[in-house]
C-alpha cells in the first residue's frame, strides 16, 4: 500500500492536502462563462468519451449474470421469471454504480492524472498561478462538476443495458423466455433502490476524480512521475470506492 502513496509525506499530510484542495475548489469564480465552457468540456471527455466502453462492460455483465443465475434456477422449482427480478435488482443496488466506477477510475482517472500531471511538470500550471488564475476551481472544479453530473447518468445507462443484456442472454440461450424475464423485471419495483444507485453514482464519482486530480496535481520531478502518479490515482480510487461502497451500503440499506 505504501508504494501508492506519494513519496513525500505521511497519510495524514496527505488527507490534510486533499481537503484543502476540494475547500480550494469550490470558490466563486472569477470568469462564471470560462468555469462554465471547461465544465462543457470535461462533461463531454467524462461522458461521451466513455460511453462505449461504458455500453459493452454492462451488456456483458447483465448476460453472464442472467445466465449464471437461470443455470441455478434450472434444477430447483423456482420460477425462472426470477432471473429477471435478480439481474435488476443486482445492477441497481451493485453491478451498475460499483463496477462502471471502477472501469470510470481506470479510463477517467488515469486519463484526469496524466492531464494535470503533464500541465504540472510542463510548468502550465505554475505559469497560470502567476497570472493570478485560481489554478484549484479552474482546473479541478470543472473537473468535479463534470463527474458528479456525467457519472449517475452513464450508470443509468449501465443498468439499462445490463438489463437488456441479460434480457437477450436469456433467450438466445433458451434459459428463460422474454416475456418471463420482462415479467421478473417489472416485479416488485422499489424507487429506493434507484436512488441508493444515483447516489453510490454521484459519490463514486466525486472520489475517483478528486483523487485523480490530487494524484496529478500534486505530481513532481521527471517525466516518469506521470505515469506512477496515474498508476497511483487507479489504485487508491478503485481502493475508496469499494470502500465508499460498503459504508453507503451500510448507511443507505439499514
Amino acid at each position: 500500500m505504501a508504494e501508492y502513496v506519494h513519496d513525500t509525506g505521511g497519510p495524514i499530510f496527505h488527507i490534510g492536502r486533499y481537503v484543502l484542495m476540494i475547500r480550494r475548489c469550490f470558490v466563486k469564480p472569477e470568469r462564471f462563462s470560462m468555469y462554465w465552457k471547461e465544465t462543457l468540456r470535461q462533461m463531454v471527455n467524462i461522458g461521451v468519451g466513455s460511453l462505449v466502453i461504458i455500453l459493452l462492460i454492462s451488456f456483458f455483465i447483465g448476460a453472464v449474470s442472467a445466465v449464471q443465475f437461470a443455470y441455478n434456477l434450472s434444477s430447483s422449482m423456482v420460477p425462472m421469471y426470477y432471473v429477471g427480478y435478480v439481474v435488476k435488482e443486482s445492477l441497481i443496488l451493485e453491478l451498475a454504480p460499483t463496477i462502471s466506477c471502477l472501469v470510470l477510475a481506470g479510463k477517467v482517472g488515469s486519463n484526469l492524472s496524466s492531464e494535470l500531471g503533464t500541465m504540472r511538470l510542463t510548468e502550465q500550471i505554475d505559469a497560470l498561478e502567476i497570472m493570478g488564475v485560481n489554478t484549484f476551481s479552474y482546473l479541478i472544479g470543472p473537473k468535479l462538476m463534470a463527474a458528479i453530473t456525467m457519472v449517475p447518468i452513464l450508470v443509468v445507462i449501465s443498468a439499462g443495458t445490463g438489463i437488456y443484456g441479460g434480457l437477450l442472454a436469456g433467450s438466445l440461450t433458451g434459459y428463460v423466455s422474454s416475456t418471463d424475464f420482462i415479467q421478473g423485471v417489472l416485479m416488485n419495483f422499489i424507487p429506493k433502490n434507484v436512488y441508493i444507485m444515483l447516489t453510490k453514482a454521484a459519490v463514486f464519482g466525486f472520489i475517483l476524480t478528486s483523487i485523480s486530480c490530487y494524484q496529478g496535481f500534486y505530481a513532481h520531478g521527471s517525466s516518469i512521475e506521470i505515469g506512477k502518479a496515474s498508476t497511483r490515482a487507479v489504485v487508491l480510487s478503485s481502493i475508496m470506492v469499494l470502500f465508499a461502497d460498503l459504508i453507503l451500503a451500510w448507511l443507505l440499506l439499514n
